[in-house]
């Protein structure tokens, strides 16, 4: 195996060379490190490279492993995304407008480093983890590897790119409108945003009013589920998750729709239509029970509900930064639009979730999982929405990316699956979505559908 083949191979298997001795902590973290250096010129998936303080932690890492400790992750790289805290590094959240660096790890951070990774680095993000693209005017425009006029999408853009590009075998991602869904379909890898309170959000609990939630970008299955077992808050499916992806998920009911939820504008281009035509074949031919069923989402749903949680969220989170003069005026739109949403009004939106989960979820009394389009889709070209306004970068992007949302309004687990490349040979995907607390069966199915089209050997031009 090769150094290239190496960067590609996914957490899960450089943690089994790790441990066999096939190669040292230090030696990964340097085939990184020069792998950064050479292509993320062209990239720009890190905000930061941690480059000595990964070297310490590589070189303890080995200590480690040659005296016979054996964790989940002992000396493996992984990246975090710009809006989860490492001790000492700032937390950017793609704008100058932030404070000063924190002084302790974010809780998922933590239990990552109790599993032995090595922190690599901090991806970027669009400001505030608002958009579909990651475009800052601090920071500058992360690239798409399979074609850097395009975006990767976003907000956990650099972490997608990062992993797709092979500059990161894993990396930490977040999600509270499709943020780790997003970027994983456009970047043509694994991501799974789990189900709510899954994987600690501390020190920033409930964010963006309880939609937001940290998560996996990956390259294989094997690798989001082991991001799990090491992660994970509430108890986990038995043997664990890597054992509940690796399990035959038996005959399943699966529901397909193409339907945007009501008041969304826009269309399913035909290479998303094509490939969830393709994925009704396959199911078919793995033994599964397949329909065209649509969930019932209420009219109110996105203006009456994600957006107003979405909006004051993100009106919370401006509120303590220290420099909020400092923001893009997309930002302070955004940030004035939550402004509006007084604690009455949030109170009874909140209040309506129960309703909204049961709505939308009663398509789950006959069938155990639901597959969308991962977006509507491909993504956009960098810089496209450069001179736009809030509002109308708003009604721009959202038509691309309908599907995502209201699954963070649930609260319940949603995955993509890549499934190929479109005409111009971007990647694109299929949404998953489970039950409440079901990650177990997305896993399993995922895990199935990559053994029959596997995706982790593709390599983006940009690599």
């Amino acid at each position: 195996m090769d150094t290239t083949d190496i960067a590609f191979a996914g957490a899960a298997e450089q943690a089994r060379m790790l441990a066999a001795g096939t190669i040292t902590a230090p030696d990964l973290l340097e085939l990184y490190l020069e792998r950064i250096a050479r292509v993320d010129r062209e990239v720009r998936s890190y905000r930061i490279v941690l480059a000595d303080r990964a070297r310490r932690e590589a070189a303890a890492a080995q200590e480690s492993l040659d005296a016979g400790e054996r964790l989940p992750l002992l000396g493996v790289p992984i990246a975090i995304k710009d809006d989860v805290d490492v001790a000492d590094e700032f937390t950017c959240y793609g704008s100058s407008a932030h404070g000063l660096p924190p002084t302790a790890d974010a809780e998922v951070v933590r239990r990552l480093r109790a599993a032995g990774a090595v922190i690599l680095g901090k991806t970027a993000v669009p400001e505030m983890m608002l958009w579909p693209f990651t475009e800052t005017v601090a920071f500058g425009a992360t690239h798409n590897p399979w074609d850097v006029s395009y975006t990767p999408g976003g907000s956990s853009g650099g972490s997608a790119a990062a992993v797709a590009a092979g500059l990161a075998p894993m990396a930490l991602g977040s999600d509270g409108a499709g943020s780790i869904r997003i970027p994983s379909t456009w970047c043509g890898v694994f991501g799974i945003k789990p189900q709510r309170d899954r994987v600690p959000l501390a020190p920033h609990d409930d964010a963006w009013c309880g939609m937001s939630v940290n998560g996996p970008i990956a390259r294989t299955v094997e690798d989001a589920a082991l991001f799990l077992d090491v992660t994970a808050s509430k108890p986990a499916p038995r043997g664990g998750f890597v054992k509940a992806a690796t399990r035959k998920p038996g005959r399943l009911r699966i529901a397909l729709s193409a339907k945007l939820p009501p008041t969304m504008i826009g269309r399913v281009g035909r290479p998303q239509q094509r490939a969830l035509d393709g994925m009704e074949a396959l199911l078919r031919d793995l033994g599964h029970e397949v329909l065209w069923r649509d969930p019932d989402y209420p009219a109110w749903a996105v203006y009456g509900h994600v957006l107003p949680r979405m909006w004051r969220g993100i009106y919370e989170d401006v509120q303590h930064l220290p420099h909020p003069e400092r923001l893009e005026p997309r930002t302070r739109t955004a940030a004035r639009l939550g402004s509006l949403v007084s604690d009455s009004q949030l109170a009874k939106i909140r209040a309506a979730e129960p309703t909204l989960a049961a709505r939308v979820g009663s398509i789950f009394d006959d069938v155990d999982v639901l597959i969308t389009p991962g977006t509507a889709l491909g993504p956009s070209r960098v810089g496209q929405y450069q001179h736009r306004g809030g509002i109308g970068t708003l009604a721009l992007v959202a038509s691309r990316v309908p599907f995502n949302a209201i699954f963070n309004a649930t609260g319940q687990p949603a995955a993509v699956v890549p499934w190929g490349l479109d005409a111009a040979g971007l990647p694109l995907s299929l949404q998953l979505v489970g039950r409440p607390s079901d990650e177990a069966t997305l896993l399993s199915l995922s895990h199935q559908i990559e053994a029959a089209r596997p995706w982790a050997g593709r390599r983006p031009p940009v690599s």
